[in-house]
């Protein structure tokens, strides 16, 4: 049986990648190219956010489509350069280009951070929070800062791990970069008041390539849960205002047993109790399970079309 060498290239990237993110994490800004992308789509954002809605928004959706078919267009023309090469040799450039669309080991730091910082009290753990929300973590108790760090763990998780993997098991480094962009734009721009209608076309997008891909981290997360947890996901994740976020954040409540919630927002397993500091662990724990698991299923997904060419 003949061996397909691209694809078998495109499986070993994937644990190389894995590698490199566990060794040295997140390179300087400077070095990082999702922070020049979005040094450079900044002005255009901006110039956006300023215009009326019958500019903004098509505006808007042309810069999301040039900047998605620029990015797709070069990753395919690298990978299918990279294709003709042996794959021992491919791998480590497939992996360096691959790193910088997905981040566990900064996303595991950040949020054992903020537990750590309550060593210092509650004002530095909510200093360290406010390094990885938006929202205004000022009035937040000790319960309600670990519910919004497991929160964000569980949401990143799939925003930072598991959907750059799942699209780099469907289309390749293509794939994992197009995803990275939309999710850069959703991040930069996707926001109401403003922003409203220059970063519409952006949210919808990220909330279209996230769909399956929050719904597998769920079913990751809960893979040892109960069916009454099974059952009582699908209710709890559609509190959210989110389409996606509720599932990872749900599963996460579900499988600790704990209460997570926004303020004025939302609340989810409300009549759990609120977490403490072995939750955060034991979160960190799940979490790093279904990381691991996603980088495996990513790399599986190319050895089974390498082997079966």
């Amino acid at each position: 049986m003949s061996v397909d060498a691209a694809a078998l290239g495109l499986a070993l990237a994937v644990p190389l990648a894995w590698l490199v993110d566990q060794k040295f994490g997140e390179p300087r800004n400077a070095f990082h190219p999702v922070a020049w992308f979005g040094t450079a789509m900044r002005p255009i954002g901006q110039w956006l956010r300023d215009r009326y809605a019958l500019v903004a928004w098509p505006g808007g959706a042309l810069a999301w489509l040039v900047a998605v078919a620029a990015v797709g267009a070069v990753a395919w023309w690298v990978q299918d350069a990279l294709a003709v090469l042996p794959p021992w040799v491919a791998a480590p450039f497939l992996a360096l280009l691959l790193k910088p669309s997905f981040a566990w080991r900064m996303l595991h730091e950040e949020v054992s951070a903020v537990e750590n910082a309550f060593e210092s009290g509650l004002d530095a753990a909510r200093e360290r929070l406010s390094r990885i929300v938006s929202r205004d973590v000022s009035g937040l108790d000790a319960g309600a800062i670990r519910e919004t760090a497991i929160e964000s763990l569980a949401e990143n998780l799939n925003d930072s791990v598991v959907a750059p993997l799942f699209w780099y098991a469907v289309l390749g480094l293509p794939g994992a970069a197009i995803y990275r962009v939309a999710n850069t734009l959703d991040a930069m721009w996707g926001y109401r008041g403003p922003w409203e209608w220059a970063g519409k076309w952006s949210a919808r997008a990220d909330d279209v390539l996230a769909w399956l891909p929050a719904r597998l981290t769920a079913a990751m997360l809960m893979l040892a849960a109960g069916i009454g947890a099974w059952r009582r996901l699908r209710p709890q994740a559609r509190l959210t205002p989110s389409p996606n976020g509720g599932w990872p954040m749900a599963a996460m409540a579900l499988r600790l047993g704990v209460r997570l919630g926004k303020p004025g927002v939302y609340v989810l397993n409300d009549l759990a109790r609120s977490p403490q500091a072995h939750d955060v662990a034991v979160a960190l724990r799940l979490a790093a399970a279904v990381a691991w698991l996603a980088m495996l299923l990513a790399s599986l997904s190319w050895i089974v079309r390498a082997g079966s060419a």
